[in-house]
Parts: structure tokens; sequence; C-alpha cells
């Protein structure tokens, strides 16, 4: 059984929690503000900057729900306080990323250059240095959206095994392949 749910969660100086009406948790930060809708059964207790989450009973529903919603509270917690980051590498000859504002373009090898419209909460900068990959860096106060927007932007070229180019995330291992040898 997971004991996520029972774990406390720390709130750093300058982050406020509340709960209004129909369970809407609002967290406060520096960087931002959060808010998500909880289970109505759940309860959030604040005591000495310390935050718990209780279900009401030893459901398999219940269960379940403590250690999601301890989580996605934990998460919106280190958002706004901290924030998330995400680098993506452009591994392959002639692949290129630029940013203008909140519009990415990215050439990856197709007939025609990939333009990617990013959310408002999504920041974005890209780098390039002579002789390295371009790097494209995420920065964000919503973990859940910054890696969707990863994803989708790693999907526009997957990495492949044979050569490893494609878009990945920077420090991530590609399970390599061997090739056609030839027959004698």
């Amino acid at each position: 059984m997971s004991r996520i749910g029972k774990a406390p969660i720390e709130l750093p100086k300058g982050v406020e929690v509340s709960v209004s009406k129909g369970n809407l948790i609002t967290v406060k930060g520096p960087k931002g503000t959060l808010q998500q809708q909880i289970d109505p059964d759940m309860t959030l207790k604040e005591e000495d900057g310390v935050l718990t989450l209780e279900r009401p009973t030893e459901q398999q529903r219940h269960r379940a729900l403590h250690g999601l919603y301890r989580s996605l509270i934990n998460n919106m917690v280190e958002g706004v306080s901290s924030g998330y980051v995400k680098e993506l590498e452009l591994v392959g000859v002639g692949y290129r990323a630029s940013n203008t504002g909140q519009l990415l373009e990215l050439s990856l090898g197709y007939s025609h250059p990939i333009m990617f419209a990013l959310p408002n909460e999504v920041k974005v900068e890209t780098k390039t240095e002579k002789g390295k990959n371009p790097i494209v860096r995420l920065e964000s106060i919503d973990k859940q959206l910054i890696g969707q927007v990863a994803a989708k932007i790693r999907s526009f070229r997957k990495p492949e095994p044979y050569k490893g180019k494609g878009v990945r995330f920077v420090g991530e291992v590609i399970r390599r392949k061997a090739g056609k040898t030839a027959a004698k």
C-alpha cells in the first residue's frame, strides 16, 4: 500500500494555501498562483506551516485519491515556490530551434519548419552554441502543463534507435540498436 498520502507537505516561506467552497484549493507563492479541485471527501489541515491531507475511510477509492491529491498539492506548492524546468536537446544535422515570444520554430529535417505556439504559462528559451546541439528550455510553475508541452515537442521527431537523431530530454539515454551488417 502506498504511504504517499500520509506524508506531510512542508510549506516554504511565502507560500499560502487556502481552501474555498467546493474543495477548490488555491496555492499562492512568489512565482504565481495555482488552483486544483479535489474530492469533497478529502480534508486538508494546516498547522505550523505543514499541510496534511486526510481521508474519511479505508475504501480502495479513498486510498487511491489520498495519494493522488497529496502529490498534486505537493507539486503545486513546489511549483509556486521554485518552479519547474525541462530541457530538450535537438540531435541531428541541420536541426535548429528559435523562438519569437511564445512561438517556437523548429527545423527537424522535414520539408517545412514546425511552428508551435506555447501556452502563456510556459516560458521558452532557445540556446544554440557552435559545435553543440540546440537546446529548448521550458520553464513553468505547473508541472502537468510543462510535462505535456515537453512531450508534445518531443513527439514532433522522437529519437530513433539507430543513429539517436531526434528531440530528446537532456540527460535521456536512448537504447541504441546495431544496424545492418554486410553478408559475405
